[in-house]
């Protein structure tokens, strides 16, 4: 498949952002390939058009379907396995938070729990006892808000985005009035998982 010059710019460098969030190159450019082409494509089309061995797509494609980011489909009267993402950012976005949340976030949360319970704690000096508390409440009530934030249709949470800095006049009023607040960004490139 010939890829245009705006979708090969878009998949190089959505490579290149997934090594700066610790994702695999490859597996970056595929999602991101999947993406932009917005149909299903075999694993043999995927090494072809970016110029990857077979192995390093199998292996990547499965680290993808790991993260729930792409799906396998079939077309009629092919026995190959298909590959799909999302073309909505919203759900891709909420897969990866969720994901992420899943992955690195609540095993962290349960060992703070587990070290906040463990009556050798007592025996820490006060302000370690304070730091893994004060880490474990911070973590479960940003645990919770994502919880919530995932719970909400789009739709809502683009308008609660939307909204950001102007939640500030509510917040601490009088503050910041002499600068006009930033507008928000969007939309909101989600992060890719990391693989490993």
């Amino acid at each position: 498949m010939e890829l245009t010059d705006i979708a090969r710019r878009f998949i190089v460098h959505w490579g290149e952002m997934g090594s700066n969030w610790g994702v695999n190159r490859s597996v970056a450019q595929i999602h991101a390939l999947l993406f932009v082409h917005g149909r299903p494509l075999h694993a043999e089309d995927i090494a072809e058009t970016l110029a990857l061995a077979r192995s390093n797509v199998s292996n990547s494609l499965k680290e993808l379907l790991n993260w729930r980011l792409i799906r396998v489909t079939h077309l009629l009267g092919d026995r190959r396995d298909y590959y799909e993402t999302s073309g909505d950012v919203w759900e891709l976005f909420r897969t990866i938070v969720r994901e992420r949340k899943e992955r690195e976030f609540d095993p962290t949360v349960a060992l703070l729990r587990e070290l906040s319970a463990d009556p050798a704690l007592d025996r820490e000096p006060p302000d370690l006892q304070d730091r893994l508390r004060s880490t474990l409440d911070f973590m479960q009530t940003l645990g919770s808000w994502t919880d919530e934030m995932l719970r909400l249709s789009p739709a809502t949470l683009e308008k609660i985005l939307r909204l950001g800095a102007q939640v500030q006049r509510f917040v601490r009023p009088g503050e910041g009035t002499e600068a006009a607040a930033p507008a928000p960004i969007f939309p909101v490139t989600p992060p890719m998982p990391p693989t490993g």
